[in-house]
């Protein structure tokens, strides 16, 4: 999960998490059945939870939400900064459809569900940032990881771990993150239980993951270039030892992204690089 996806909560941390789980449960209504639902006060990373002992396959999305974690892993090998009771965290395992290739774009994937889920819940001005990034506006709500889990004579899966700002602390300071927001800011103070915004994303999570399953990256495309943050802007796209500037064209139907550049069109498919906006 990506280290700027910090808030506080909007429900007590002191709530039993065995008393989340079936507020959540009551909250999803008969998609809790598509869920294995856990619940826990304090862990290292959730993603590191899952992908290092991943559960057994029981055909149903396993998802494992923290109060708070002590070790959580961002991009580019960065420490996700946290708060107790601060963020709504979690990370949710989903297996491969059987015979299927590993897939790709499925960080754009989950943006696009994580996109749905938040304006239903009355956001505004959302935008996706290639590849992993939910904005509101230009500032930071939320952010993904996925992970890859080998097979290892299970059903190949991949672990989604997704964070979302619910209240930033006054005045906190996210270094690489200048711009950011929550949602008690997009939506004037008006933030739902944690288990109803939970539930909201993992409804639509559920739902985009059935057509990814069926049709690919390609069948969601449009709705992420339709929110794509920097479409037809100039940026640049820096790696560990270089930089390439261009105009942002989107992405293709394997969720790479396109540049226009001065040698033509290029293919961006690495996930470990920063894209910035240029003025």
């Amino acid at each position: 999960m990506n280290q700027a996806d910090n808030a506080s909560a909007s429900a007590p941390a002191s709530l039993d998490p065995d008393a989340r789980v079936a507020a959540l449960s009551q909250a999803l209504g008969p998609r809790a059945e598509r869920f294995a639902l856990r619940w826990v006060e304090t862990c290292e990373s959730t993603n590191s939870e899952l992908t290092g002992n991943p559960p057994r396959d029981d055909d149903r999305i396993h998802v494992l939400v923290a109060e708070h974690q002590h070790g959580g892993r961002g991009r580019r090998g960065r420490s996700w900064q946290s708060w107790p009771g601060a963020s709504l965290t979690f990370s949710a395992l989903w297996r491969f459809p059987a015979g299927a290739p590993v897939p790709a774009g499925l960080s754009l994937v989950a943006g696009v569900a994580l996109a749905e889920a938040l304006e239903r819940l009355g956001v505004e001005g959302i935008q996706l940032k290639w590849p992993n990034d939910v904005l509101v506006h230009g500032r930071k709500l939320a952010g993904i990881l996925v992970e890859l889990v080998p097979g290892r004579g299970r059903t190949p899966a991949a672990v989604l771990g997704i964070g979302i700002n619910l209240r930033l602390p006054p005045g906190v300071a996210i270094p690489d993150q200048p711009a950011v927001t929550d949602l008690h800011e997009a939506l004037d103070g008006e933030v739902p239980a944690c288990e109803a915004v939970l539930a909201a994303v993992l409804e639509a999570l559920c739902r985009i993951l059935d057509t990814y399953a069926l049709a690919g990256f390609s069948a969601l495309r449009d709705a992420w270039q339709q929110r794509n943050a920097f479409a037809a802007l100039p940026v640049r796209i820096s790696g560990e030892d270089s930089a390439v500037t261009g105009t942002c064209l989107g992405v293709d139907e394997d969720g790479a992204l396109l540049l226009r550049t001065e040698a033509g069109v290029e293919r961006i498919l690495s996930g470990d690089v920063s894209l910035r906006g240029l003025s």
